[in-house]
């Protein structure tokens, strides 16, 4: 195993308290700077050559870790938690020469459960009894079950997989669409240019296309109206992917049954947006891969990457 020499690592103090040991032990001839309560400090910035930017810090302390992290002149490495790579940021520093890598399967189990979750919600009307339960109102309902609706999924990532290997799993007839399929997928899919085709498909669909020029507010009046009339939105992607007042409208005139949101178009959700007040819409802040495990299946992917890297330089 190489040992690292000279690497100045940026890790929080989160991370250091449950992994110190093996990142000593993949690199023990590398210091670790320690993301407390107090800044990183102008010394420390000057020498850092490789931060982390870890689960915990986001979104409280992303300043905290980032800034020094951008002004880094040494940093040669930044792995994130996250699979996006989309925040400006991580382009800034890959113009600088700045390796950046991220974990793009981490969370991909807790958001395909998330998924699944709500689209259970509102098929089956439970946010509706769980209102009634509030009111001590008890009122049947006969709802529609997942197992006879269709599912489109945009972006047959890791995500994307997971999402249709679960909603398949609970009976749901599940299509997804893809730039190039590679017939590898868990479920039939598409090419892109068959979107119309998905959308009138479709009596649910689940965005969780990363945001590119591509995807930039794929779905707008005339996708959603492409959709069958009483059908369900998740959005899990990013929220620049939706023209989020076409998304309204769409919820406003009831073609749209009902819709999930994870991610937006300006986070945090302003307070005037009246998606919070559509009865229909349930709104969570951009934390449906937030669990623990999904924490440490990022920390592992870094620990697993700096390992190799410690191999590469020692076989130099």
């Amino acid at each position: 195993m190489g040992r690292s020499e000279g690497e100045v690592i940026l890790v929080t103090d989160t991370v250091w308290e449950a992994r110190s040991a093996e990142l000593t032990t993949i690199s023990p001839g590398a210091e670790f700077i320690v993301l407390r309560e107090s800044p990183v400090s102008d010394p420390d910035i000057e020498r850092l050559t490789i931060a982390f930017f870890s689960a915990d810090a986001w979104p409280g302390r992303t300043a905290a870790l980032m800034g020094p992290v951008v002004r880094a002149p040494r940093l040669h490495w930044l792995h994130t938690f996250s699979a996006g790579l989309d925040d400006p940021v991580f382009a800034r520093l890959s113009d600088r020469g700045v390796r950046v890598t991220n974990s793009p399967g981490a969370a991909a189990p807790a958001i395909a459960h998330s998924v699944i979750h709500h689209l259970i919600t509102l098929i089956r009307r439970l946010d509706e009894i769980g209102r009634d339960q509030h009111q001590r109102q008890w009122s049947h309902r006969v709802t529609d079950d997942p197992a006879d609706l269709r599912l489109g999924i945009i972006g047959l990532g890791s995500i994307g997989s997971e999402i249709a290997r679960l909603a398949m799993a609970i009976g749901m007839d599940v299509v997804g669409l893809r730039r190039h399929p590679t017939g590898s997928e868990p479920c039939p899919t598409w090419a892109t240019d068959r979107l119309s085709e998905l959308l009138a498909h479709s009596d649910a669909l689940v965005m969780c296309a990363p945001l590119t020029d591509d995807t930039r507010e794929m779905l707008g009046a005339d996708e959603f109206a492409a959709m069958p009339t009483g059908s369900y939105f998740v959005n899990v992607g990013r929220g620049e992917c939706v023209d989020e007042s076409a998304l309204i409208d769409a919820l406003d005139s009831g073609h749209l049954a009902g819709a999930a949101l994870d991610v937006f178009e300006i986070e945090p959700l302003p307070e005037e947006s009246p998606l919070w007040a559509m009865e229909r819409v349930i709104i969570t802040p951009h934390s449906s891969g937030s669990t623990h495990r999904s924490a440490r299946r990022a920390e592992d992917t870094f620990l697993e990457l700096l390992a190799q890297t410690a191999s590469d330089t020692a076989s130099r």
